[in-house]
Order: structure tokens, then C-alpha cells, then sequence
């Protein structure tokens, strides 16, 4: 099972929340699931969108432009809409590239807003389709870090859901860990602070029999399925609220963060003290990202 990591909001600008979010996907499933999200690119915009420099991140597809571009005409067919879009996407490649500026029409403008949105629901069928799961810890931007070499609280949030998900699946189902690459500096204090958790702590060595310890780091605009994380990432801080999150959302975009919530991992856990059933969720708000030890520590 590969489990394809990334963040949205961690660079403290407009975004609500701070979103830590992975998506589990059978390594059976893969490449499947990206052949059909390539082709539903090409279907839509014309195009791949990585042969003209543009990634598929929620922030750069679902920003509030794309959505007020949508609504500049009644819907388009679908056959004209590609043709108009693939034409919108080119000029902006060639001036990328160091060409004149190019002239734009209105119609050019609600084909690609309406070609976005409907690719964005499309890949969230796909996903449904492939039984990708969706697993986030979401955090204020003002909660507290820990210090020292410490993981913080929400990753040690999805490593623990996705090895109960390993569980679930069978009794011998092994995870990686994929992340979209960070700085060489931050890449080390997470394989670092990774490995002091899962090597020097006794929930961390149990959890290491499934999920292998050291992580791998992807170039995100070469990995579509980092780029998966990210779309999930995005509409999950911008659409879904869960119990203690006042923040407010953009209402344009919780329809994809409903979609988001819907694949989320839900499992299940008998307590071995009473025999009570408790459900397991792979989604959660938290509010203190510091050890219980440290918690404590500053509490007495």
C-alpha cells in the first residue's frame, strides 16, 4: 500500500487551517488510477497539463477566479469547451515561454473555469472508482510545536490511521510512505524525528512491523498521486469543518470538500478492557501538536 503525503496552508498565508493530508492507494490500483486521470485530462482540457508547465494543486486550479470564470456563461458543450480551453492553456504556455501576450475572450475564460471544476469532480470519481482512501489531521495555524527532535502530533495522527487501515486490509499488508520533497534541510529533521519515533518509541516499533520506517521524497509536479494529496488537502481546508473548527470556508468549494470527507478511512477498534466497539476516523482536528510528555510538562 503506498501512502502519498502533502500539506496545505503550512506556509502561514490565507489559509484557514494548516491540513496534513495523505492519500492510501493499492500499489494494484496506481498506475490504473493515473492512466484514467491522465486520460480524463486530455478528455477535459485538451491537454495534459504537465506538458504545458501547470500542476494540478488546489490552489492553483480552485481559486476564486476559476470559479467566477465558470459562471461567466451558461454552461458549454462539452466538444467546444476542450477546444476553447486547450486554446486558453496554449497561449499561456507560449508567453510562459517568452512569447508576446496573447489576446483572450470571455468564452475562453468560462471554458477552462467550467473544464476545472469539471475535472476536479471527475478525479474525486476516480478516486471513489480505484477505493482510494483519504486520511488528514487538520490544525490551527497557532497551535503549539513541540520542541527538540519530537514528531509533531499530526503526523503521528496518520501514521497510527494508516496502519489500523494495513490492519483492516489484511495480515500482512506492508505501507511506504511517499512525501512531496521539501528543502534537503527539512527533508533530514523529518527522517530524522520520523525515525526517533519509529525506532525509539514502543507505539512507534509496533507500528513499524507495517509501515516502513523511512519515508521517500517525489519531485510533486512529476507525481500525480502527491498532486492527489494536495487537490485533497486543499478542499478539505477550505470545505469541511469538523466539531471545534470555526473558521469559515469558501461555500464554493465544500462540495469537493464533501467528496474529500466521503473517502475517508472509517474503521473500527474493540477496547480490550470491555469488549466495546469504537469507531476509527481517519480525519481529525488538533489543537496541540506537542507529546503527551511535553503537554504535561508545561501543564505541572
Amino acid at each position: 500500500m503506498l501512502f502519498f503525503v502533502d500539506e496545505s496552508g503550512q506556509d502561514r498565508g490565507e489559509a484557514p487551517y494548516e491540513v496534513l493530508a495523505g492519500v492510501a492507494i493499492h500499489e494494484r490500483e496506481l498506475w490504473n488510477l493515473l492512466q484514467a486521470i491522465r486520460a480524463a485530462e486530455r478528455d477535459v482540457f485538451g491537454v495534459r497539463l504537465s506538458e504545458i508547465g501547470v500542476e494540478f494543486k488546489g490552489r492553483k486550479l480552485l481559486k476564486l477566479k476559476t470559479f467566477r470564470h465558470a459562471q461567466q456563461t451558461a454552461p458549454i458543450p462539452a466538444d467546444k469547451r476542450c477546444a476553447l480551453c486547450a486554446d486558453f492553456l496554449f497561449k499561456g504556455r507560449r508567453e510562459a515561454l517568452g512569447g508576446p501576450v496573447e489576446p483572450r475572450h470571455k468564452a475562453e475564460f468560462a471554458a477552462y473555469g467550467q473544464a476545472v471544476l469539471d475535472f476536479v469532480g471527475r478525479v474525486y470519481d476516480l478516486c471513489a472508482m480505484y477505493r482510494v482512501r483519504v486520511f488528514a489531521s487538520i490544525v490551527p495555524p497557532d497551535a503549539p510545536r513541540p520542541s527538540g527532535g519530537f514528531l509533531r502530533k499530526d503526523y503521528t495522527y496518520l501514521f497510527e490511521r494508516f496502519f489500523y487501515y494495513l490492519e483492516d486490509i489484511s495480515a500482512d499488508e506492508m505501507g511506504i510512505v511517499v512525501f512531496d520533497e521539501l528543502e534537503k534541510a527539512r527533508c533530514r529533521i523529518l527522517i530524522d524525528q520520523m525515525a526517533r519515533y519509529f525506532v525509539g518509541t514502543a507505539r512507534g516499533r509496533a507500528r513499524s512491523a507495517r509501515i516502513v520506517p523511512e519515508p521517500f521524497f517525489v519531485h510533486s509536479d512529476l507525481t500525480t498521486a502527491v498532486q492527489l494529496a494536495d487537490i485533497v488537502a486543499y478542499c478539505l481546508n477550505w470545505g469541511v469543518r469538523l466539531n471545534r473548527m470555526t473558521k469559515p470556508t469558501r461555500p464554493e468549494i465544500e462540495p469537493f470538500g464533501q467528496r474529500a470527507f466521503d473517502l475517508r478511512y472509517v474503521g473500527h477498534r474493540v477496547n480490550e478492557t470491555d469488549g466495546q466497539v469504537w469507531p476509527i476516523y481517519g480525519l481529525t482536528y488538533i489543537d496541540d501538536l506537542r507529546p503527551r510528555t511535553e503537554r504535561e510538562d508545561t501543564e505541572a
